[in-house]
């Protein structure tokens, strides 16, 4: 009669659970208790009912893909093959996912980042940013390709033509897109000094949770947290709420409200201006017929009936000096109100956005704005911005240069 080590027998053990169909793929229902993860990232517990336990491992590989933390008291669903681990000689099953009860993975993620990321004080008002009221540059960071950032532009253009967007293209859904748009926050603060914006937008359009997921990353909403700049966020339709709408200074809930919320309305202020005018004029009008009304109320008095001639003298230079005083003040708003209308006219003129629409680019090299051939040379890597995004392009032999007469003739022109 032969005679089998420990090890071979529980070897044999082992295949034939390996070629046992009905434990492969196996779904097992259960109650997690004695979770522990080891820093390799190997995760150890037991599933557990009213009558039995049933080790697991879920190995690190596995564990990343977690959208959910595991922990003791969850009920789950867990699939994987059954094994046997030949140092203890006992069986366990090895798991290869890992899915709450009752609830799906993502919302559990959610609930569960939303509570920690909240205890840290991540979301909290008094971190919270007013955003500027005049804005010069406004920072984009969004997919290049899609209606978010072509409704962004629309309605900046429109209501301040003055603002320059500037965009950090990244992918706002999938593998690493999180870290693509931490990246972007981080790339406008780091820069805040060289090529400074006033307010960030940080969105996407509509979706699924799944598709939303990225702005409920972790390091997206410490990116968001822990920037300088004012964040609006941006993300969905307005229903759709991320931690990254929590952790910005202010929510918008589409992405073309995030660009009014940006920048002012120019109509609008030019409609305060003119309020404001009217209102000027109206209670000037009332301290004029108040002013009145008190010297004629004097000129009745008993003392002042003698020198009646003097009175009348002055009551006319009154009226006359009112009369001039309303025609110049008159004179003056109209002035400031074609003044105003001339600089806004101007302004929107001088606009680097008005610029670019006529077809015309900005060149960059390193952190420089190019405005001669004598600032490159050949294979230098140059930045082309532009009105719908930019470009990466490497500097070429320099052409001739053109004769100096007509260099002049070229000035004279410009």
């Amino acid at each position: 009669m032969a005679v089998y080590s420990v090890s071979d027998v529980t070897r044999y053990i082992k295949s034939l659970l390996s070629q046992e169909q009905a434990l492969q793929h196996l779904m097992v229902r259960g109650e997690i208790s004695n979770f522990r993860c080891y820093p390799s990232g190997h995760c150890y517990f037991t599933l557990k009912d009213a009558a039995s336990t049933l080790k697991c491992v879920l190995f690190s590989s596995r564990a990343r893909r977690l959208r959910f933390q595991p922990v003791n008291g969850l009920q789950v669903v867990a699939t994987g093959n059954i094994t046997v681990y030949e140092k203890d000689g006992a069986y366990q099953l090895l798991v290869d996912t890992l899915l709450p009860e009752g609830t799906g993975d993502l919302a559990l993620a959610y609930e569960q980042l939303k509570e920690k990321l909240q205890a840290e004080g991540l979301f909290d008002q008094a971190h919270k940013q007013s955003l500027p009221r005049f804005p010069r540059r406004v920072g984009v960071v969004t997919s290049s390709a899609g209606a978010v950032l072509r409704d962004i532009y629309h309605v900046i253009s429109h209501r301040w033509p003055a603002a320059q967007i500037v965009l950090y293209p990244v992918q706002v859904q999938g593998e690493g897109s999180a870290e693509q748009v931490a990246a972007g926050i981080e790339f406008f603060n780091r820069r805040h000094r060289e090529q400074p914006v006033d307010v960030l937008i940080a969105g996407r359009g509509g979706g699924s949770m799944e598709d939303l997921w990225s702005f409920n990353e972790e390091i997206v909403v410490r990116a968001i947290y822990a920037s300088k700049i004012p964040i609006i966020s941006a993300v969905g339709h307005e229903t759709d709420f991320t931690l990254a709408d929590f952790a910005a200074d202010v929510r918008a809930a589409t992405p073309s409200q995030a660009a009014e919320l940006a920048v002012p309305d120019r109509s609008e202020l030019v409609r305060y201006v003119d309020s404001l005018s009217a209102r000027l004029v109206q209670i000037t009008k009332r301290q004029l017929q108040n002013k009145r009304l008190r010297l004629n109320a004097a000129l009745q008095s008993t003392a002042l009936r003698a020198p009646q001639q003097l009175l009348a003298e002055r009551r006319q230079r009154l009226d006359k000096a009112s009369l001039r005083l309303q025609q110049l003040m008159e004179a003056a708003l109209k002035q400031r109100r074609h003044r105003l209308e001339l600089a806004l006219g101007k302004l929107d003129m001088l606009s680097p956005v008005h610029v670019l629409r006529r077809g015309y680019g900005l060149i960059e090299h390193g952190n420089s704005i190019v405005t001669s051939v004598k600032q490159i040379k050949p294979g230098d890597e140059l930045v082309l911005t532009f009105k719908d995004g930019r470009i990466r392009a490497t500097a070429g032999d320099k052409l001739p240069t053109l004769p100096e007469h007509k260099a002049d003739m070229r000035k004279g022109v410009s």
